[in-house]
């Protein structure tokens, strides 16, 4: 695992999946800034790096879908206090009739089973903090279906679940689990769901204000700060202008 500048271990291991931009890079920042050893991985190796070299956190290429770069990842860490499952995202946005199973599948594989692997090799590391943190960042659509979201739904869902058996598993150990389910947020995310199409991406915030990556940030470190016998269970953080899944309030241009 490669270093980059000065770390910080004033709060603590804080290890942040998917850091390479968005909520994650925007994570780290936020959480180096308050004192943690950040700890972030995610496919990017450039960009890796250059969020590495801005905030002192040390990196490794991680790819959550993959058990081996899992694996490799993990070894570099000897601590950890806090796990933030970020990694996920969605693909296309195709009714189910002509829905693709691959990219069902690789959305299954990011937000659930990249979820399980990550908090599988460091629980142990977790528990033994004495204070350890899980956080995974869901989404409103593990809420409130909607038409040509059922890939994506049914993946955040399962996360939803995954958290809260989670939760009931560790009860009366030394790890606490939050959930921060965001709405809309201008991030890479409408992007990578459209595969690439920026016209298509940006019109999803045609007339709105989204959330930003780091307002979903400010939300992760607060939760990651309260006194040990706190525990966030759910966080539902929505812009103003949304109210649902798809319920946004929409301006004119000029207005």
């Amino acid at each position: 695992m490669a270093t980059a500048g000065v770390t910080r271990d004033a709060a603590g291991v804080a290890v942040v999946t998917g850091a390479s931009s968005g909520i994650g890079e925007a994570t780290a920042r936020r959480l180096a800034a308050l004192g943690f050893d950040v700890v972030i991985g995610a496919r990017r190796e450039d960009r890796l790096r250059a969020v590495a070299g801005d905030i002192g956190a040390r990196y490794a290429v991680l790819d959550v879908t993959d058990a081996s770069s899992v694996d490799r990842f993990c070894a570099g860490i000897d601590a950890c206090r806090v796990l933030v499952n970020n990694a996920g995202g969605a693909l296309g946005l195709d009714r189910i009739e002509v829905a693709d199973e691959g990219e069902w599948q690789a959305m299954y594989d990011t937000n659930v089973l990249g979820t399980l692997r990550m908090t599988q090799r460091l629980l142990p590391l977790l528990e033994a903090s004495g204070n350890g943190h899980v956080v995974m960042v869901g989404s409103v659509a593990g809420y409130e279906p909607y038409a040509g979201g059922a890939g994506y739904n049914a993946a955040k869902f399962a996360e939803r679940a995954f958290s809260g058996v989670l939760r009931k598993e560790l009860l009366g150990r030394p790890v606490r689990v939050s959930e921060i389910d965001p709405g809309m947020v201008r991030t890479e995310f409408s992007t990578v769901r459209f595969r690439g199409d920026e016209a298509r991406a940006e019109s999803v915030y045609r007339g709105m204000t989204p959330l930003s990556a780091e307002d979903v940030a400010d939300c992760i470190a607060f939760v990651v700060t309260r006194p040990p016998h706190v525990n966030i269970d759910t966080l539902v953080v929505l812009a103003r202008d949304q109210s649902g899944a798809t319920t946004v309030h929409r301006r004119e241009a000029g207005t």
